[in-house]
């Protein structure tokens, strides 16, 4: 039995937005005044504010003569400050899935930067990375978005995971029919973890699907994930505490103990049926 677990990033997993840890500081702009400029170009030319961050990128680091090159955006990955307890929360889950004979993947979605995350000390954790990346010329700099991920583009990639069809540049087979029995994992199968409104059309439909989705919050960000809760936009919350015994521990185990009985339960009735 194969049951995939998807995670947003920023504020999710990590503390703040990942691009706060090294970049920003690098060309010497506070988080506010950077996002704050992200916003304005935004507003200004009526642009997807995720590509308006990539492109304030570029041009603040040619701005101060220093050019992207993927390496540095992996060494930015190794600043990254994790929520407690994320460090050893996927070797536990891993153990305690299969003690009930479960197979878990993990996946992150992320409109962040997949070269940052792929520098970070959990990278390794993950059966694909689904985020930002630039593409870089002869010289290994970065002149240009090759993948963006947006709150609504994010969608696409549960259904990649769904159908098994795990490269980006695949859309023929993502695009085939293929029947609920037969898809690699059934969306019953999937657990959705984020923390605010960009992620709230992927949460709604892993949810309205028959799988589960958890937002996690802060002191700061309860309110909102309480309003997710009272919409039913979400099945749980829980605070960004990911030790042993937390409460998002707790329920993580809970969802995949009721798997495993729904599993155990159409078994026995395809047993039945067989005979």
């Amino acid at each position: 039995m194969k049951v995939a677990i998807m995670y947003d990033f920023d504020k999710t997993l990590c503390t703040k937005d990942m691009q706060e840890y090294t970049f920003i500081p690098s060309v010497n702009l506070s988080a506010s005044d950077f996002w704050g400029k992200c916003d304005e170009l935004s507003k200004k030319e009526k642009m997807d504010k995720i590509l308006a961050y990539l492109y304030l990128m570029i041009k603040e680091s040619k701005k101060h003569d220093m050019p992207i090159k993927k390496d540095t955006f992996n060494g930015a990955g190794k600043n990254i400050e994790f929520f407690p307890g994320v460090t050893t929360w996927f070797e536990r889950i891993n153990e305690y899935g299969k003690s009930k004979g479960i197979e878990i993947e993990h996946y992150i979605i992320s409109s962040g930067l997949k070269e940052i995350i792929e520098g970070s000390q959990i990278a390794k954790e993950f059966k694909e990375i689904y985020a930002c990346e630039f593409l870089y010329d002869v010289n290994g700099i970065a002149i240009w978005p090759k993948l963006v991920v947006n709150y609504t583009t994010k969608t696409q990639f549960l259904f990649r995971i769904n159908k098994g069809v795990l490269d980006v540049s695949n859309d023929n087979d993502l695009n085939k029919y293929i029947i609920n029995d037969d898809r690699r994992i059934p969306f019953r199968n999937m657990i959705y973890i984020a923390d605010g409104i960009t992620d709230i059309p992927c949460m709604k439909l892993v949810k309205a699907n028959g799988g589960k989705s958890i937002a996690v919050y802060t002191d700061k960000s309860k309110a909102l994930a309480n309003s997710l809760l009272l919409e039913k936009r979400v099945d749980f919350i829980a605070p960004s505490n990911y030790e042993e015994n937390s409460e998002i521990d707790i329920i993580m185990k809970r969802i995949l103990d009721s798997l495993k009985a729904i599993d155990y339960v159409v078994d026995i009735h395809h047993k039945q049926l067989n005979k």
